[in-house]
């Protein structure tokens, strides 16, 4: 197809349009459109067919105002093939937003030096590919230039001076990108600049003064520049300013930035600038403020009162920073975002842990205050036992088993000034708003999907854009091993522009930095690959476990779409490098009690005989006093009447039947050490045995003991039977040689008690 364009022609070929040829064929197919001839200044060209397509022209390129070629592939080879300077191949695919040469998926090239003969190229716009090298210096010859725009790219190396030189220019952005190097302050004379924005990126040095005379911007973007404070005194010039972000400066401490006149301004971001001042009350004349973000500051004093006249504010953070006095009541009553958290107020008793869209987590300046709920303290105090020694969170995800251990679900989906406590069990705190997406979700699946390898806690994440920090609360002090479990399920693993996001982020555990620029892709080798980062001595000396995760500005923000950045989790294990006390009695301290408790009764019918307080040394010869007595139901007689009736008689009674059955002249007829225990806690009752006389039989007494011992035996075994899935204690394996059989029909039950073994008995017994 053959076009001719004449001045002030311009030429569209639209969807749907009769004249497109796309429409008449498969997507997959070519076609070759030529636009023959050379069209004037001022003509302009924009293809908007659906489909794949090579488009070419044979005109001279030096008079074309505006290219927009818009696409989600394009191919790398011959992406600009203008060696002759005549043509150009582009390779089309199914993209709609047909105003730039956005997303274009251009793989590993550089940007082509015929540019620079596009002399009155107005705009040019390559968002969101994978340009890499560095930013030639033609581009200050193109006089009629006002819009460069790489935003999203690879490019690296410094910004030229030269770019200074482009008069014209009115939107400068170049974030995300791994620009290096100081800002020249020649960037300072682009007088008409409108929108300059530079996050993202590694730069040196300090903001230029001379940024002060970009009187007509707008918008000013710093964060995550790795530049080094102060902010400089002249930006208070630019009073046209409606957006101003930087953020995580570098240096020293500073006053807060002079911004009085800067009345239009609508998101003002000074998130760890290291400011050391108090908030100044003129804030409250930005009256058309939506974001106010002066997080992680060394800021002071009291919020002015003022600020309640900002009836347009949707996000406030103030968090980490050391604010005093009295929480006002139109934050306290405000279903706006608000954090206050991490600060030093005064707080009031009417708050809660739960208060809504206001995060208060840890805003008290106290510590130890019962009248105030415990969230609000400092250092998360436990308001009850600090019993719990283990954590499992499956983060933005269900609850799932892994290895037999149950992940709790997290599937709250507030994210933008939020503490969610978990009884007192665990609990999350998230600050902040995306930018370019203030509604972005704070939970990821796995929308690609990707063939995710690992655990199922992989596939699904909780994220934030800004702070995110974990609390295992009520913890055990000592020390535990923490498993952080990550895996990039929001970028693609294709060789589209959507596989280009750079996700980085720092993370803390007890506020001692662990992870500095983590980046999750690049750690595990690509994307839906999980990974775990280990940490094996990390100390509860409180009863709070804190793991903070914090973006610092760095990395992509719109690959592949606005709201994709900051820190992402997928899973959280906590587990004790201690011995757990379950708060019962471990096997050991059963033995030892159960062995010095009948040792102590043997001992003491020791020196009762050697006292005479059983008749007498004869005793001896007369068989046995303690055993007649039984029979006879006289055994408190072998009390000492010394002893007067401060005692109980029960207790005496039941002490010397336990005696009687541990001194049992027949040690297999002995009772078992669990069984001991269990008459000694009171959970078996301890019954006298029913001695049957036999004057032919001088033991008789002995097979009276017999019976008693099977009958005890009996009434512990059932009773460990029918109680062992509610007693807190666990009777690990069977006896040795032991054979229950249980008749309910007659209620028969029958035992084999001969091979019931010390030894064996000590080993089973484990009371939680």
């Amino acid at each position: 197809m053959e076009i001719h364009l004449s001045e002030g022609d311009r030429f569209f070929f639209i969807e749907g349009d009769a004249e497109c040829p796309s429409m008449e064929m498969e997507r997959s197919s070519m076609m070759e459109i030529w636009i023959i001839g050379s069209p004037p200044t001022g003509a302009e060209l924009e293809v908007r067919c659906w489909g794949s397509h090579s488009v070419s022209n044979e005109f001279s390129t030096k008079n074309v105002i505006r290219v927009h070629l818009s696409s989600t592939f394009l191919a790398s080879e011959n992406i600009l093939d203008t060696s002759n300077n005549q043509n150009w191949e582009w390779i089309l695919d199914q993209d709609r937003n047909w105003s730039e040469l956005k997303r274009l998926n251009i793989l590993a090239t550089t940007i082509p030096e015929e540019f620079g003969n596009l002399t009155f190229l107005r705009e040019l716009d390559m968002t969101r590919n994978l340009i890499n090298g560095s930013i030639p210096m033609f581009f200050s010859q193109l006089k009629n230039l006002t819009t460069l725009s790489f935003q999203g790219n690879g490019l690296s190396g410094s910004i030229p001076w030269e770019i200074g030189e482009i008069a014209t220019l009115e939107e400068l952005v170049l974030d995300d990108n791994q620009l290096q190097g100081s800002l020249h302050k020649n960037l300072g004379k682009l007088s008409n600049l409108r929108r300059f924005l530079l996050s993202a990126n590694n730069f040196s040095g300090s903001i230029p003064e001379s940024f002060g005379n970009l009187k007509n911007l707008t918008a000013l973007d710093l964060q995550g520049t790795s530049m080094k404070g102060p902010i400089p005194s002249s930006i208070s010039l630019l009073t046209n300013l409606k957006e101003l972000r930087i953020s995580d400066l570098t240096g020293t401490r500073s006053k807060f930035p002079n911004l009085k006149d800067m009345k239009m301004m609508e998101r003002l971001v000074l998130r760890n600038c290291l400011i050391t001042d108090r908030i100044p009350s003129y804030i409250a004349e930005m009256k058309s403020l939506k974001l106010l973000d002066l997080s992680f500051n060394q800021l002071s004093g009291q919020i002015p009162a003022t600020l309640d006249s900002l009836i347009k504010i949707d996000f406030f953070f103030l968090t980490n920073n050391n604010l005093t006095g009295a929480i006002p009541d139109w934050i306290l009553n405000s279903k706006r975002n608000m954090d206050l958290s991490y600060n030093s107020f005064i707080s009031p008793h009417r708050a809660s842990c739960l208060q809504s869209d206001v995060n208060l987590v840890s805003s008290s300046s106290s510590s130890r205050n019962k009248s105030i709920p415990w969230c609000l303290m400092k250092g998360l105090p436990c308001p009850a036992e600090a019993k719990h020694h283990s954590l499992f969170i499956n983060c933005g995800g269900k609850n799932i088993t892994v290895e037999g251990n149950n992940y709790e679900e997290d599937l709250n989906t507030k994210g933008q000034s939020n503490f969610a406590p978990i009884e007192t069990r665990w609990a999350y705190s998230s600050t902040g708003v995306y930018m370019g997406k203030e509604d972005a979700n704070s939970l990821a699946t796995n929308e690609f999907g990707l063939n995710v390898t690992g655990a199922d806690y992989y596939k699904t994440a909780r994220l934030s854009p800004e702070s995110l920090k974990y609390y295992g609360l009520c913890m055990r002090k000592g020390s535990y091993k923490v498993m952080l479990h990550f895996a990039e399920i929001m970028f693609t693993d294709d060789q589209t522009f959507a596989s280009h996001g750079r996700r980085i982020f720092d993370v803390s555990i007890q506020g001692k930095l662990v992870l500095k620029d983590f980046n999750i892709a690049e750690e595990a080798g690509g994307v839906g690959i999980g990974i775990i980062k280990e940490f094996n001595d990390v100390w509860v000396n409180g009863s709070t476990l804190e793991v903070h995760l914090y973006w610092a500005g760095k990395g992509t923000t719109s690959i592949p779409e606005k709201g994709v950045y900051g820190p992402l989790i997928s899973a959280i294990t906590v587990t004790p490098n201690f011995e757990v006390d379950t708060g019962g009695l471990s096997a050991g301290a059963i033995v030892g009690i159960v062995v010095a408790s009948c040792a102590a009764v043997i001992l003491l019918f020791v020196l009762l005989w050697m006292k005479g307080c059983f008749g007498g040394k004869d005793l001896e010869n007369k068989g046995n006093k303690a055993y007649v007595l039984q029979e006879q139901g006289n055994l408190l007689k072998l009390v000492d009447p010394i002893l007067g009736s401060n005692i109980s008689k029960e207790e005496a009674l039941g002490m010397l039947n336990i005696a009687l059955l541990c001194t049992n002249p027949s040690p297999t007829l002995r009772p078992s050490m669990s069984v001991v225990v269990s008459m000694l806690e009171g959970k078996v009752p301890v019954q006298a045995p029913i001695i049957m006389h036999s004057s032919d039989n001088q033991d008789a007494r002995f097979k009276a003991f017999e019976i008693l011992s099977q009958d005890s035996q009996t009434r512990v075994t059932t009773f460990s039977q029918e109680n062992q899935s509610q007693s807190s204690m666990s009777m690990d394996g069977p006896w040795k040689d032991s054979s229950v059989s249980l008749q309910t029909t007659d209620e028969t039950r029958e035992y084999s008690s001969s091979s019931m073994l010390l030894d064996k008995d000590l080993y089973d017994v484990n009371l939680l």
